[in-house]
């Protein structure tokens, strides 16, 4: 077949995600378990701040947010309140787009 007459394939319009995507319920809290003892306390804060952005990457994500161009301070902060927790740092908005940098 001549490569003139491949057709390519349509943008889709709609989410193309295989479940519903409900982000109008609140997330349910994440069962917290105690961290290791003994770490220096930098250690401590950039551990809750990685799994504060995975959880807002992850909440972006399923809301229909791809790119890290995307994923603006605002819209980092909007999910963060819609899933109920505190307003992100900006490095912590940072540490988002990273993760939606290299998640692909």
């Amino acid at each position: 077949m001549p490569a003139a007459a491949v057709k390519p394939k349509p943008k889709p319009t709609q989410s193309t995600a295989r479940r519903p995507v409900l982000l109008d319920t609140p997330y349910a809290p994440v069962e917290k378990c105690p961290l290791p003892p003994g770490r220096p306390r930098e250690w401590y804060i950039t551990h809750n701040r990685r799994l504060k952005a995975m959880r807002l990457a992850i909440a972006l994500l399923d809301s229909g947010v791809y790119q890290p161009d995307q994923a603006r301070d605002e819209t980092i902060r909007d999910t963060a309140e819609l899933i109920g927790v505190r307003p992100p740092s900006d490095t912590t908005c940072h540490l988002v787009r990273a993760f939606m940098r290299y998640s692909r």
